[in-house]
């Protein structure tokens, strides 16, 4: 399809109509939820986008690259830039110049010089990690005050600066120790915002565990082999079985206040024999720092400041000596692992070991204020503890909810002088068996905190657009946008809103420049656009040179008779209809228009931005059902058969039709096609049969598509007719090809645009265009091979999908498979057309019906644009390079959708062809042509300025983590088509390493070369990035199907920053914390095992599924509130909708339930886990913080190992 470039379309849709049988119509996951839930994500971040399918080669097309590695962001960075608003919206502020940047970053070779040392990593022998994380090795903690936290010479930290970063100046870094030997000491410390100095800030913690230099690393175990989690029956989609012991409950030691600023600690002697972790005899048993996982990302948070509580320190029994201890290294013991030891591998020689059962639990722990550095050599080591910060977790001690500030006020030491140990207060409880120490997982950063900080910060106060380069509030925040010149986040989110100024501060930093772009995003009704802005037959406005449309950017000059361009310069004369005149401050007297005072808006398009220059048909709906015996059997057809009776009544409309414009056909297909004839003149409907499916046409033109009004008797007649007609088939096999070729037919013969809603249930093995052969084979999972799964098999399916772009024929495809049905390349279609693949594995009436019907319901509803083109200009000096999501490019630059939907999304990367100006910023253009449900051709266009800086450190301040999540994901999953997993693996965390080793050499303060520091607005940018990377696309389990990970890969290409965000790190609810006098929800906790009480109930979202996991030791009140059951064993693990009972905390929950389905594109269809039942293996491939059973590490496993990367990066 040919487009003029000029032509760009804006959005169609009307509003909401009424629902009918109590389904939500309209908006969808967009409109205003319950009052009494704002939900903890996305309120109106629309429905966070529906997991749409990814694009293949198509879907992200890409100029000609360097071949082999996945393409890092090693290259230019394309930026965005911004003039000055002239004419509507309040000028925008840019940020002061920043002093120079001292000292430039050139990444260094991620492995220096010298031998590194292998991981090892436990292949059999040690029963598997559950909850302990951390191996033995981490024994010996101390907590160390320091004016100075510099570790000495030869030591080697992680220290957590989440702090802005400061004026560019280079590190004094001592250089690192040998990674052949261990390092003797780790430091993790987090800074307060104001603490840029990690060697003297009061206001950061440092935790100091040592072992003697000549213990070699401690080795790690691997998972057990993946097991099949049914020994018969069908398999849960995109899970993966987890072995291992159930979660242990932990008991807390009692936690006080501390009576000064500084505390110590009794010193314990060690037993006089230290035990060596055993994993099992054989050298073999020990593995590589496992890859990542197969799971979803992590979100890492802000931690309080408060001073300490304190913690008697049991004895250590990790098998080293005291810090600062000269003993030789004591003998290990020989035999089986204790019950309490596992064995774990990091990357590096720190491992985390969980606590022994009563020992206490130490999630939660908000870090204090750091203690004074000890002068001379340490004494014998204990452990200081903190008082815990539950987030909501229950059964651990002292809770400091997130959001509530500390009782004890930050304390400021500035070059206090060293005091020494002293023993620490209250009564210490001498333990009965010594245990060995972990570190602290809340002394590292915390999503949950994150989260609830930014809640408390930003929901209050609507967004202003006005103020250029502004970072938004998160996607989890609840919050009004006031369009004042920039388009809502809402529309347009980007990775950075300060860019470099030129190409080789890009290439340093290694940030990727993108933008994550939702044309149609739903909106709340307070945000709505505006009406459409007519221009009359001459259509809009644009500049004469790069076709920019009229925004708030363009300048008007020389009384108003001419415009500049902000993206270009070019100077444009107005035309006499659209010229007024200038006030005293330059802008025009009509300067509130929505082109020139809004960041977003809508034009009528003219018919020179028409196809042929020809007005359009309004579109048409085609329903093809698959009626071959396994449909039919399933109960498919008829359930589908009976919705569309009622559906038909409620396709998309604009706001003011009565009825909707859009005519509908139907097809059943199994070996041949059926076509039938509907025509409103007819008694009853008229079948045809086309059985030479090689060379498909339509048999008829005539009362195929009709209006539903007008023949609605004859479409009840035929749907009444069709489960009839086929219930005795015993046809077994499908075509697929010519399926989708009658419907474009059908559609070219129309001389219209539409949808096709096509419903399959097997591979296409029937002779005919377009036939597949099952093509499964896991031996080439992790082989060079392993990137031919995710291509397609056949070329015949992507060159039908170009011709029905070209027509404007977009295509949802429902799946219900038993078996291989090669999604990778049945998904083609929809992802080159803008449509959306969905699937139902094992589909069973009784228990997946309403899954089914609410995503059908939602997908003829909503609100679309067909035969749609988009283009993104950019100002000089940067420009659009690569595009990902479900569309197809036939040049660099048109982005040509068949359908586009309210939840699809596109994300553009950007890369430097220029220098660009601190002063004029960056500006973006997204405009979008489309034809609307009536036939009405429109033109929306959403407009963005960012700042530009020539300073890293401003840089780093204003990125945003999410989204640069969804953009890693997004290229990561495009990368898979050509190369091996493990290379997009490795890339990946290459490059996130030197994002930052570059912050760390250039915009930290100078401090021992063996802290981690990370900036303030990525801390949780390690643990995100872990759950991409073992997410099932990447890093699958042995029960991942090769469906399952191709239908995930569509689905990521198209999310939008909230649901990839929900998606990667799911949000886990304690429902034994649900205040029913309350509209709030309760505050989400940590994904990771440890989080978990026995006696609690906890609901689980990730966007596609829904987990209601219950603790063995509820409650009966709790039990029979939810269930309107007595005992935890009268637990119907079966069910997939909870009762509805009489009672306040029932109605709660189901309430609360039906909010969080509606905010998100599909339906979630609950399971409940019953603790140590089965389905908890699959419950706990979401808790991403731990480790997984495919060999993907923990959060704290991840981050040492991020650390080493960086470490080298800086040698």
């Amino acid at each position: 399809m040919n487009v003029n470039q000029q032509a760009h379309m804006a959005s169609p849709y009307g509003q909401s109509h009424p629902g009918y049988q109590g389904y939500p119509q309209g908006g969808y996951g967009g409109q205003h939820m319950t009052a009494s839930y704002s939900g903890q994500y996305a309120p109106y971040n629309g429905p966070a986008s529906g997991y749409q399918q990814g694009g293949l080669p198509s879907g992200s097309v890409r100029p000609p690259l360097t071949s082999g590695a996945p393409v890092l962001a090693s290259q230019d960075y394309n930026q965005y830039a911004q003039g000055g608003v002239q004419n509507g919206p309040p000028t925008m502020s840019s940020q002061a110049p920043r002093p120079p940047v001292s000292q430039s970053y050139v990444p260094a070779h991620v492995h220096p010089a010298g031998p590194q040392p292998a991981y090892r990593q436990q292949q059999s022998g040690a029963p598997p990690a559950s909850v302990q994380q951390m191996t033995n090795q981490m024994a010996g903690m101390q907590m160390v005050s320091s004016a100075s936290s510099l570790a000495a010479p030869g030591t080697m930290a992680l220290l957590f600066l989440s702090v802005p970063p400061t004026s560019s100046q280079p590190p004094l870094i001592p250089a690192p120790p040998s990674f052949s030997q261990p390092p003797t000491n780790v430091t993790i410390s987090q800074a307060s915002p104001q603490g840029f100095y990690a060697a003297a800030l009061p206001s950061q913690q440092s935790f100091t565990m040592s072992t003697p230099p000549s213990q070699p690393p401690v080795c790690g175990t691997a998972p057990l082999p993946s097991q099949p989690l049914f020994s018969s029956g069908p398999p849960l989609p995109a899970q993966s079985s987890f072995s291992g012991p159930p979660p242990l409950s932990h008991s807390s030691f009692p936690v006080g206040p501390p009576p000064s600023s500084q505390g110590q600690i009794t010193p314990t002697p060690p037993p006089a024999i230290q035990p060596v972790f055993q994993g099992g005899p054989s050298p073999s048993s020990q593995s590589q720092f496992p890859g990542p996982p197969s799971q979803q990302p992590t979100f890492p948070g802000p931690l309080p400041q408060q001073p300490p509580a304190f913690h008697p320190a049991p004895a250590p029994t990790s098998g080293f000596p005291p810090v600062g201890s000269a003993s030789p290294r004591p003998p290990s013991m020989q035999g089986p692992p204790l019950s309490h030891q596992s064995l774990s591998g990091p990357p590096m020689s720190q491992a985390s070991q969980g606590p022994l059962s009563g020992l206490p639990a130490t999630s939660g722990m908000p870090p204090g204020p750091p203690p004074i550095a000890m002068q001379g050599p340490p004494m014998q080591p204990g452990i200081q503890g903190y008082q815990s910060q539950q987030n909501g977790a229950f059964g651990q001690g002292g809770a400091l909810q997130p959001g509530y500030s500390s009782p004890y006020p930050v304390q400021q030491n500035f070059g206090a002088p060293p005091i020494p140990p002293g023993p620490a207060p209250g009564p210490a409880p001498a333990p009965s068996l010594p245990g060995p120490k972990r570190l602290d997982p809340d002394s590292i950063p915390s999503p949950i905190q994150v989260i609830e900080d930014d809640k408390a910060n930003k929901s209050g106060e609507p967004f202003s657009t006005g103020v250029r380069g502004q970072v938004p509030p998160l996607v989890t925040t609840n919050f009004l946008v006031r369009d004042q010149g920039n388009a809502s986040p809402r529309y347009i989110r980007c990775t950075a809103y300060n860019i470099p100024c030129t190409s080789d501060m890009a290439k340093q930093s290694q940030v990727p420049l993108a933008a994550v772009i939702k044309p149609l995003a739903t909106l709340p009704p307070d945000e709505a656009l505006s009406y459409p802005v007519d221009h009359g037959e001459r259509g809009p406005i644009r500049c004469n040179r790069c076709k920019a449309y009229m925004c708030p950017y363009m300048q008007f000059i020389e009384g108003g008779r001419r415009f500049q361009c902000g993206f270009c310069s070019c100077v444009t004369e107005v035309p006499p209809y659209y010229f007024q005149h200038l006030d005293h401050t330059g802008k025009r007297v009509d300067c509130d228009r929505p082109e020139l005072s809004l960041g977003s808006y809508e034009f009528l398009a003219t018919v020179e931005y028409c196809k042929n220059n020809k007005l359009p048909q309004p579109p048409a709906y085609i329903f093809l059902i698959d009626v071959s015996y396994s449909a039919m059997k399933s109960g498919l057809v008829s359930i589908v058969c009976e919705e569309l009776k009622t559906l038909l009544d409620y396709l998309p409309r604009e706001t003011n039709e009565g009825e909707s414009s859009i005519r509908v056909g139907f097809v059943t297909y199994n070996k041949v096609l059926h076509f039938y004839n509907v025509k409103s003149s007819l008694a009853q409907p008229q079948m045809m049969v086309v059985s030479d499916v090689a060379d498909m046409f339509v048999p008829l033109l005539d009362g195929f598509l009709v209006n539903v009004g007008e023949s609605r008797a004859v479409i009840n007649s035929l749907l009444d007719q069709i489960p009839e007609m086929f219930a005795d088939t015993r046809e077994t096999e499908t075509v697929f090809g010519p399926v989708i070729q009658a419907g474009l037919e059908a559609l070219k013969a129309a001389d219209c645009a539409g949808k096709l809603f096509v419903f399959h249930s097997s591979l296409p093995i029937a002779e005919a265009p377009g036939k597949l052969k099952n093509r499964e084979d896991k031996k080439l999972i992790g082989t060079d091979k392993e990137k031919s799964l995710f291509q397609p098999q056949v070329t015949f399916y992507g060159n039908l999908a170009k011709e029905c772009v070209a027509q404007g024929c977009c295509m949802d495809l429902f799946l219900f498979p038993n078996q291989y049905v090669d999604v990778a390349t049945l998904g083609i279609v929809p992802s080159f057309t803008g449509g959306s693949l969905y699937k139902y594995t094992y589909f069973q009436a009784t228990t997946d019906r309403e899954c089914f019907l609410h995503d059908l319901r939602r997908a003829v509803q909503k609100h679309m644009g067909f035969d749609a083109v988009m283009r993104v200009r950019t100002s000089t000096g940067i420009r659009a390079m690569d595009f990902y999501g479900s569309f197809y490019m036939s040049n660099t630059t048109d982005v040509e959708l068949a359908g586009l939907d309210c939840d699809k999304t596109i994300t553009v990367e950007f890369r430097h062809d220029d220098k660009l100006s601190e002063e004029t910023g960056a500006l973006i253009q997204c405009a979008v042509l489309y034809t609307s449900c009536s036939g009405q051709r429109r033109l929306r266009v959403h407009n963005l300025a960012v700042n530009c800086c020539t300073q890293l450190a401003d840089l780093y301040r204003n990125c945003e983590t999410d989204t640069l999540i969804n953009f890693f994901a997004k290229h990561a999953y495009h990368s898979v088509l050509s190369n091996p997993t493990k290379n997009v693996r490795d890339g990946l965390t290459n490059q996130c390493a030197q994002i930052l080793a570059c912050y760390r050499k250039n915009c930290a303060s100078p401090s021992s070369a063996g802290q981690l520091i990370l900036p303030e607005c990525m801390k949780l940018l390690p643990v995100y990035l872990n759950c991409v990377l073992k997410s099932d696309v990447l890093h699958p389990g042995a029960d991942v199907s090769l469906d399952e990970r191709a239908y995930l890969r569509q689905l990521v290409s198209c999310m939008d920053v909230a649901e990839s965000h929900v998606f990667f790190y799911p949000r886990l609810l304690p429902l034994q914390k649900l205040d029913l006098e309350s509209e709030a929800l309760p505050v989400a906790v940590r994904d990771s095992e440890e989080r978990l009480s026995k006696g609690g109930v906890y609901l689980l979202e990730n966007g596609l599924q829904l987990f209601l996991w219950v603790g063995a030791n509820t409650q009966q009140e709790l039990l029979q509130n939810i269930f309107g059951i007595s005992s935890f064993g009268q637990i119907d693990p079966n069910m997939t909708t909870l009762p509805v009972l009489n009672n306040p905390y029932s109605k709660k929950l189901r309430d609360m339930i039906k909010s969080i389905r509606d905010q998100r594109s599909r339906y979630m269809k609950l399971l409940v886990v019953k603790q140590e039942d089965k389905l908890e293996l699959i419950f706990r491939h979401f808790l991403v913080e731990d480790k997984n059973n495919s060999g993907g590490a923990s959060y704290v496993d991840f981050l040492c190992h991020m650390h080493k990367e960086i470490r080298q990066l800086l040698s």
